[in-house]
């Protein structure tokens, strides 16, 4: 039996600083009244690096029922108290450039700077950092973003896309019970993050570190497995991805199955369960649909074969000319009919 060894190789480090106020106010705005959850965040930044240094910005007397979530992220707070006769939002503007640009000036091993806001104020500190040679990642809310934004970063993520954001729990949470499935899904949506975040190869090791970033409590024991790479194999032997060679001896390169059976299996079952309800009700829209993919197969999750979202997962269905998406705007939704 081939035996699986990690190497270490340097990886991105990170320091995150959080324009609460703008992303809070603007997820209630956009996204109708929901809550600013920092999880998704957290997660998406866990499968491009180490974060080493997490604040956030805002007078927290406006947020008190979000100080706990926050604090259990490990994310400071940065008190931004409001005075009379000066300008809240300016001055924790200020805080938040003054402390990033210092930062940048006393941590030389601080690769990668993410700026969650969408006020178009930082672009400035945006510019400045990149001449610093820092990579900049920008989160915000798509609806509240400013267009001059986005193009200076190296690369910006709308908030209102990243997996998790407007999820049950119980999509989100993991299994208290620690089975296979969540174990799965957990592998395979850590890939997928990594293959999304630009990763031309993904190493056996640095999938394990990511999956390490995002749950710091895992363990492959948890799942019957005496090592990371036997748990690997037995994904592999299951179709859900494969295993090649690494620049390393026992670090292989992890990928997905190419056109694995299983995940052709659920492809098809989108398109009968859509083709079906069409014939009965003369259209589906997307939202319900995978209650209804799950009424048939119970244990479906789009996250098994690496897709961020069902929404994800339909748009490759319809790439793959199985199904066709309509945008709605009397409904507000995605209309699916099947090809």
């Amino acid at each position: 039996m081939t035996r699986i060894t990690f190497t270490y190789m340097e990886e991105e480090r990170i320091a995150l600083f959080v324009d609460y106020e703008n992303l809070a106010i603007g997820a209630r705005e956009a996204l109708g009244g929901m809550e600013f959850d920092f999880e998704p965040i957290g997660n998406a930044l866990a499968e491009r690096g180490r974060v080493v240094s997490r604040k956030a910005y805002a007078d927290w007397s406006m947020f008190s029922d979000a100080r706990q979530a926050m604090t259990r992220s490990h994310v400071e707070l940065i008190e931004i108290p409001q005075r009379m006769g000066a300008t809240r939002k300016n001055a924790a503007d200020i805080k938040m450039a003054v402390d990033a640009i210092e930062l940048a000036f006393e941590r030389d091993y601080v690769t990668t700077f993410v700026i969650c806001t969408g006020d178009s104020d930082f672009t400035p500190l945006v510019h400045k950092l990149r001449e610093l040679n820092k990579k900049v990642i920008g989160v915000g809310i798509k609806a509240s973003t400013s267009n001059m934004l986005p193009p200076a970063c190296d690369e910006f993520l709308f908030y209102d896309n990243l997996e998790g954001v407007g999820s049950s729990p119980d999509e989100t949470s993991k299994s208290a019970n620690g089975d296979e499935p969540e174990m799965a899904s957990l592998i395979t949506t850590t890939l997928g993050g990594l293959l999304r975040s630009g990763q031309s190869e993904v190493l056996a090791s640095s999938l394990k570190r990511a999956v390490l970033r995002k749950d710091s409590t895992f363990s492959e024991a948890d799942y019957g497995f005496r090592a990371f790479g036997e748990l690997l194999r037995n994904l592999e032997s299951d179709g859900v991805i494969e295993l090649n060679e690494g620049p390393s001896r026992g670090d292989p390169v992890v990928q997905f199955a190419a056109g694995g059976s299983s995940e052709k299996q659920a492809f098809q079952l989108l398109h009968d369960v859509v083709a079906d309800l069409s014939s009965k009700n003369g259209g589906v829209l997307l939202s319900g649909l995978k209650n209804q993919l799950r009424k048939r197969q119970p244990g479906f999750s789009e996250k098994k074969f690496g897709f961020g979202g069902f929404l994800q997962f339909c748009k490759a269905a319809a790439t793959r000319g199985l199904i066709e998406l309509t945008w709605d705007d009397s409904a507000g939704d995605y209309k699916v009919s099947a090809k």
